[in-house]
């Protein structure tokens, strides 16, 4: 596995999360790196795994750096378990703990089912879900009370108002069953396990000057695209003191798409 380490000044003191690491599967861009940039921008020392963006992962690396941050880039695809598992190993022998999972990495394949593709839907579940179980299972090993486990999943779980999307909603649902059960089985060691739900989000997967987007936000209650930044400051409370009561629990931050 190949990797990328860059080291910057501790974050200030004063910063929520100062202290803690956090792991972000699936980081490089979107809206995985607007979470690192924002639980940086908190105090946290950030490791992030990208798959096929050096370029990008680094650039990252740098702004991190430049806001006086501290961040480890690490390639790893996520839906290569084993890649995975070392990938968070390095992180906490790199820094010596864990404190926040934030479970981002997640891929898109639409089309009509009769016609969905077996490597689609393989493709589908090992990213969208096994990473999740794979990741939570290596990161909590390394956390302590106080632990956070986030997944990002989608409004699409509860709400999927056009044809094509069935794998993908289906990938999704899975993870508010996941996020339930998980927060049964760390709560007693006080790690809280949360699954956020964007709706659309400006992104250069999902663009929010296309045509698919215009279809998209005639459904909604707020009638734009989202931006990574508010799903980050979102994740960013969610891996911070004042969140320490909520756990379990799947939470919508999609301008009413789902309403």
């Amino acid at each position: 596995m190949n990797k990328q380490i860059q080291n910057a000044a501790a974050s200030p003191s004063a910063s929520t999360l100062a202290s803690k690491v956090a792991f972000v599967q699936g980081g490089s861009r979107g809206i995985g790196a607007a979470i690192v940039q924002r639980l940086a921008a908190e105090g946290a020392t950030v490791a992030f795994t990208y798959v096929t963006s050096p370029d990008k992962a680094q650039a990252l690396v740098s702004r991190v750096e430049a806001a006086g941050g501290r961040a480890l880039a690490i390639q790893a695809d996520s839906a290569d378990a084993a890649a995975l598992q070392q990938a968070i190993r390095l992180a906490a022998e790199t820094f010596g703990r864990l404190d926040i999972l934030v479970n981002n990495a997640g891929v898109l394949a639409l089309g009509p089912i009769d016609e969905f593709k077996l490597e689609d839907l393989d493709r589908t579940l090992a990213v969208n879900v096994r990473s999740v179980v794979v990741a939570t299972q290596a990161a909590v090993r390394y956390m302590g009370e106080g632990g956070r486990v986030i997944s990002i999943g989608s409004t699409n779980a509860d709400r999927i108002p056009f044809a094509g999307g069935a794998v993908y909603a289906m990938s999704k649902s899975a993870l508010v069953g996941l996020t339930k059960g998980l927060a049964r089985d760390l709560g007693a060691r006080g790690i809280t396990v949360n699954n956020v739900q964007p709706g659309p989000v400006d992104t250069d997967m999902n663009p929010a000057n296309s045509d698919f987007a215009t279809s998209l936000t005639g459904l909604m209650a707020l009638p734009r695209y989202g931006k990574a930044e508010e799903i980050a400051s979102f994740v960013a409370y969610l891996a911070g003191p004042e969140a320490g009561y909520i756990t379990g629990a799947n939470l919508m931050i999609d301008g009413g798409f789902s309403a």
